[in-house]
């Protein structure tokens, strides 16, 4: 067997290994506890860029194990997955350095960085998932492991809030299994596979592939939080910074809208799933999910909360781009599955330490936080620029693509959402900054502790909004060079789509 087919699995374990040997660790073990971390996260970069440079050039890697009669268990590398995993990589590195920072000193890290692992080894393996079987295995994976982060802290509202997520996400997970079930009794044991792997049966079942469709659209629409099925998530906002930048940028709520990617373009592929007529109502949906989202968030006083409207309405756009048929809007959405999760990374980073240096919580509270802390709110300022669509950032090419794919399409009505909902994201991300820069500082800004030169946090928790925010601009101003997400995604458009 050539060795590189167990690349996938290395993939996988760069995680799960680090999470077994963690659990083990007594508490007092900062030290060894940081140093596996930061190891695992480590190598699994230096293996996505491994599968990046092969995969680029022409390899295939495939692992592949016996489960069930008849089912394999499949990780796949291919230019979708590939895409998803990266961004994953990069991003566990960056928050697993935050997180480090922000538990320092509290109790049960063991158990937190060892769940933390676990959900990292839940995504990746969605990622790669080969089959429907392998997909839904991690998917609820993910569900068992993220709910001990929601509930870290172990309060009353906590508690309320991991028992919303698993109510909403198993609920979810119980109709998409439903949906895997009914494909399998039709069509056995079904594999993505380019331009889809359901053609050979779709004139036998046109009706049941609909219906099945819905069923698995709407299982995964409760992780990507498309209205109304997103009500766990502004809840789940009572976790710590580093497990709300976790769902929002990498794990739960991405793992839905990757989910949705690859059940229309590698289950049903897009000329049947155009055929069956069931791309139009998903637009429509993800079209309501991104004003509404957006209206919800003007109402927030609690800056999490405000930031996790945000995300309901951002993470449409991926399903919109999916939705609108053509292939620009289709490296549109798929470039914003890199560019909001950065975005929206930095952001959450950018609110936990408003938190640990100043008390805020509150956008109320955030009059002249700008002064105290220049290079957070620096952060903060780029990374929400780019979800308003601001050029040079990268989310301003999210937009672009996605409106000229709307008109490409012949479904002009994509570019009137696109607009409303810029303008809906500049009334309640503008006012926040200009209340950061240029009020002067009331409250727990006022009585802070002057900085020690540029250090106004912990380098631990300074290091990665800083980071992640200044490559909003980097992927933005060379958004055309080779291997830049939105190259990467116009590359996927043409071979994956097999559109000229």
């Amino acid at each position: 067997m050539d060795w590189s087919a167990g690349l996938p699995l290395a993939l996988l374990l760069a995680s799960l290994l680090p999470a077994a040997i963690i659990f083990l660790l007594p508490e007092e073990r900062d030290l060894a506890r940081r140093v596996i971390n930061m190891a695992g996260a480590v190598l699994k970069v230096a293996l996505a860029g491994v599968l990046i440079v092969g995969v680029f050039t022409g390899h295939e890697y495939e692992w592949r194990s016996a489960f069930l009669p008849g089912v394999d268990l499949v990780l796949r590398v291919d230019p979708i997955p590939l895409l998803f995993v990266t961004l994953s990589s990069l991003l566990w590195l960056t928050t697993t350095i935050y997180a480090v920072g922000y538990l320092a000193g509290q109790p049960h890290q063991s158990r937190f960085f060892g769940f933390f692992s676990l959900c990292v080894s839940a995504t990746i393996g969605i990622a790669l998932a080969g089959n429907l079987v392998t997909f839904l295995l991690f998917y609820e994976l993910l569900t068992v492991t993220t709910y001990p982060l929601v509930v870290q802290r172990g309060d009353e509202r906590s508690l309320a809030g991991g028992r919303a997520y698993l109510l909403y996400t198993v609920t979810g997970g119980a109709i998409l299994l439903v949906g895997i079930a009914w494909l399998h009794s039709l069509a056995g044991s079904v594999e993505f596979l380019e331009h889809g792997a359901l053609t050979g049966i779709a004139l036998a079942h046109r009706t049941e592939l609909t219906v099945i469709f819905v069923l698995l659209v709407g299982g995964l629409g409760f992780k990507t939080a498309l209205v109304p099925l997103h009500g766990w998530l502004p809840q789940a906002m009572v976790a710590p910074a580093p497990v709300s930048a976790l769902l929002h940028a990498v794990a739960v709520v991405k793992a839905g809208a990757y989910g949705i990617v690859r059940v229309v373009y590698d289950l049903y592929g897009l000329p049947l799933a155009v055929d069956l007529g069931v791309l139009t109502p998903l637009a429509v949906a993800a079209a309501v999910t991104i004003v509404y989202g957006s209206l919800r968030a003007l109402t927030q006083d609690d800056l999490k909360r405000r930031l996790a409207y945000s995300t309901v309405s951002q993470l449409s756009y991926i399903v919109l781009g999916v939705a609108t048929v053509g292939l620009t809007g289709a490296t549109g959405g798929l470039a914003h599955l890199v560019h909001q999760g950065i975005q929206k990374v930095t952001l959450f980073y950018c609110a936990g330490n408003l938190t640990k240096a100043l008390g805020v919580t509150k956008v109320s509270e955030m009059r002249g936080v700008g002064r105290k802390l220049p290079l957070t709110m620096a952060a903060f300022t780029v990374a929400a620029l780019g979800m308003i669509g601001i050029p040079p950032t990268a989310g301003f090419f999210t937009k672009w693509y996605l409106g000229l794919g709307g008109l490409e399409s012949g479904q002009g009505w994509v570019l009137a959402v696109l607009v409303a909902s810029s303008l809906l994201n500049a009334a309640y991300f503008l006012p926040v900054i200009a209340r950061a820069w240029f009020r002067a500082p009331e409250g727990a800004a006022t009585h802070a502790p002057e900085r020690a030169g540029l250090l106004e946090v912990s380098w631990w928790l300074l290091l990665p909004p800083v980071a992640t925010g200044a490559s909003v601009l980097v992927l933005g101003v060379f958004a055309g060079v080779p291997l830049s997400p939105l190259s990467w995604a116009g590359f996927i458009a043409q071979e994956v789509l097999g559109r000229p």
